[in-house]
């Protein structure tokens, strides 16, 4: 048997596994979120970001007398207690809406008994940069109501300020859905009110502990500004550096945002219902 000597047919092209399908919010189980995995990470001790972080914020309610806010948002609330804190001077009522159920109990556990310890060193900062806040934190946690739910269930215009700290970026792989749960973030206050928020920068898909990966979106400040300019009035975006001292989770530091949704203080809110 004698084999042939002509040219050989091209090798096929190597194979590629196929891409992953990019996650969506629907796609992780809220309801398993890690809290004490997540607490024992980040919140446990008073980190330097942390510091940064409250230090922005803080100078934002400042500007409001005690009680002017009727009511405000801390939108996917999670199990971080120091921006229901920051509010408790301004606010009269504070919503921290959440839609997952371990981090609901944990909430509201924290509002029925009292906040854990490891949280003094967070309301003692707040305090220093907000005299007006009381001088128990469970007395400036008292405006806060835990409400069930997600960006879906927001009402157009029914919030004086609303909050949102390392949320959109940090739920879907899909920066259309990023996009559209900040759009939702502006909707809820009312023409004329402040939008506060933090962001991870940067950051990839995650992991908590040793559990499963996370969906997030990395965003820089350009994503948000494409995200928020066209939509709000007196936008600022302040960077902190990446900190050392939290594990690593791909991030390239943390984006500080505040603005306002377009229009006149004046014009009627959302019923309050």
């Amino acid at each position: 048997m004698t084999h042939g000597t002509g040219p050989r047919p091209p090798a096929p092209p190597p194979s590629r596994p196929p891409a992953s399908p990019v996650r969506r919010n629907r796609d992780a189980d809220w309801n398993l979120w890690p809290v004490a995995d997540y607490l024992a990470e980040n919140y446990r001790r008073l980190h330097p970001c942390d510091i940064g972080v409250i230090r922005h914020h803080a100078a934002v309610y400042r500007r409001y007398a005690p009680g002017s806010l009727a009511r405000t948002l801390e939108l996917g609330a999670g199990p971080n207690l120091y921006p229901l804190m920051l509010a408790g001077a301004a606010s009269r009522r504070i919503d921290a809406l959440e839609p997952g159920a371990a981090n609901v109990r944990y909430l509201r556990r924290q509002l029925d008994h009292g906040p854990d310890a490891s949280w003094e060193p967070f309301y003692q900062l707040c305090r220093s940069l907000d005299p007006a806040l009381p001088a128990d934190c469970a007395e400036a946690l008292r405006p806060v109501h835990v409400v069930r739910g997600t960006a879906a269930d927001l009402v157009p215009g029914r919030y004086d300020l609303a909050s949102m700290n390392f949320v959109a970026e940090s739920v879907t792989e899909d920066p259309g859905e990023f996009t559209a749960l900040c759009e939702a973030f502006v909707r809820a206050v009312r023409p004329g009110g402040r939008l506060l928020a933090a962001f991870m920068a940067g950051m990839p898909s995650y992991r908590i502990g040793a559990g499963p990966v996370w969906p997030a979106c990395p965003v820089d400040e350009a994503d948000l500004r494409a995200v928020f300019a066209p939509r709000t009035t007196g936008l600022r975006i302040v960077r902190l550096a990446k900190d050392p001292t939290l594990p690593e989770y791909g991030d390239t530091g943390f984006l500080l945002l505040t603005a306002e949704r377009p229009g006149s203080p004046d014009s009627p809110p959302a019923p309050q219902g």
